[in-house]
């Protein structure tokens, strides 16, 4: 864990390079402490149906939910939120200031004893951990 999920309304698909932010958002939570590397996901996923305030077709939105093991202080959590946040709003500012997106971002901790996991990606890891 953590999984980063970039929930996303279709209309901005030509306007924001999902792939690009991904993977910014991939680097930076691999940098933080508190995220090991071998567990990190991000995806986005674009809703092909929404409606949004005044029902203007050109607004978009931008939300982005982190799940992750329960375990980490929150001071740590705060800290992961407010880069992740940083991250994602400044890829997406010069858009921002083009064209009406809202952007938002969520992180909650997930039961460890609701949530089984296995996997074999550290098994291959260049760099382990």
């Amino acid at each position: 864990m953590p999984h980063l999920i970039i929930d996303y309304s279709a209309n901005l698909e030509d306007a924001v390079d999902m792939a690009g932010l991904c993977n910014a958002l991939r680097v930076a939570a691999t940098q933080l402490d508190i995220f090991p590397a071998a567990g990190v996901r991000v995806r986005a996923v674009p809703a092909l149906h929404y409606s949004i305030a005044d029902g203007n077709p050109a607004h978009g939105y931008i939300d982005i939910s982190v799940r992750l093991r329960a375990g980490r202080d929150m001071a740590a959590k705060k800290l992961a939120t407010q880069t992740l946040f940083g991250v994602a709003h400044d890829f997406i500012a010069p858009i921002m200031a083009k064209q009406p997106i809202a952007l938002s971002f969520e992180m909650r901790d997930i039961d460890p004893d609701l949530s089984p996991k296995a996997g074999t990606i550290r098994d291959h890891l260049k760099d382990t951990e």
